[in-house]
């Protein structure tokens, strides 16, 4: 039986394996996502997700998340959500409910606390670090103090043909307190169908937003475009349509996978995704925008793999 999943980002890659190993077991999509975001969210060293993310200019780790089941299209989605391990599993919580199935700041954290969420100080001391190493770059070098909104946003298709999205994200580095990007709005962060398919993004959230992209993406694979006709046509002539009458487009990543189990990608910038299906393994791949609104896909090396792992693991001098 055919199943499948995408996500955005490296850091997607060991729980893209959880949830390959439930879909494999006939489990729901719904439980797959989840699983796959809340194993990005317990991770310390993804500065940019969950536990360890990185905090507004206030020191404050605010969290956006969302969940979209595709056969009913019940959503639900939490935003500047504060001291709470698993956000993704609130919104999906929360999308059981058919009015206040969007939460924001204390409302979302209360929210929470009285459902029995594992909660928790989401800022480490290594988060904390860098923020304040941040805060000394802004004051001398007078550098731009936004830096870092890497969401992980995750399509799953169970066998039964159930499809489902969810995305987490700590924002903006640096952000304005109360700031909310595109990752917990539907149709922007992410939108999916299950007689269709599904799509989420990354990157800037303040520019992915004034696109809707992630609907029109499955709006296009719902007149028959293959998931990478979908993203290309999608999201390359919006960048464009932005730039003339914006003046600038931010980053853009999108991924998407329709009811059978096929793919795409689109991107303005070097992006990192993971895809694994019942007929192709888990593997993380490259994007990168190409020529004619066309995205160029190549394997990762492992010498990317190791200077990645490096990296993030590199001590904050």
């Amino acid at each position: 039986m055919t199943w499948g999943t995408i996500a955005t980002w490296r850091m997607a890659a060991e729980g893209m394996d959880k949830a390959s190993q439930l879909l494999e077991n006939n489990s729901s999509a719904g439980d797959a996502v989840e699983a796959l975001i809340k194993e990005v969210e317990a991770y310390p060293f993804y500065k940019s997700v969950g536990y360890g993310g990185l905090p507004n200019e206030e020191g404050v780790v605010q969290m956006d998340a969302a969940f979209m089941d595709g056969d009913t299209f019940a959503q639900g989605s939490v935003a500047a959500i504060e001291n709470t391990l698993h956000a993704v599993s609130v919104a999906r919580k929360l999308s059981q409910e058919h009015y206040n199935s969007f939460r924001v700041g204390e409302g979302a954290t209360k929210y929470a606390t009285l459902n029995g969420f594992e909660m928790t100080n989401m800022l480490t001391d290594r988060a904390k670090a860098r923020w304040q190493k941040r805060l000394k770059e802004i004051e001398q070098e007078h550098l731009n103090p936004y830096d870092g909104h890497d969401t992980v946003g995750a399509i799953t298709l169970a066998q039964s043909g159930s499809m489902a999205v969810a995305t987490s994200t700590s924002g903006l580095f640096m952000k304005k307190q109360g700031r909310i990007g595109d990752s917990p709005l539907s149709g922007s962060g992410f939108y999916v169908d299950s007689e269709i398919g599904g799509a989420a993004a990354t990157g800037l959230g303040e520019d992915i937003m004034k696109g809707c992209l992630s609907y029109e993406i499955v709006r296009r694979m719902g007149e028959g475009e293959s998931p990478q006709e979908a993203c290309d046509h999608a999201v390359y002539p919006f960048i464009r349509k932005l730039k003339k009458h914006y003046g600038k487009a931010g980053e853009f990543s999108l991924v998407a996978m329709n009811n059978k189990g096929e793919w795409g990608v689109a991107t303005n910038v070097e992006f990192t995704f993971c895809v694994a299906t019942n007929k192709e393994p888990r593997k993380i791949l490259m994007a990168n925008p190409g020529e004619n609104d066309t995205t160029i896909i190549e394997p990762i090396t492992q010498e990317w793999l190791d200077a990645y792992e490096k990296r993030i693991h590199e001590p904050i001098n």
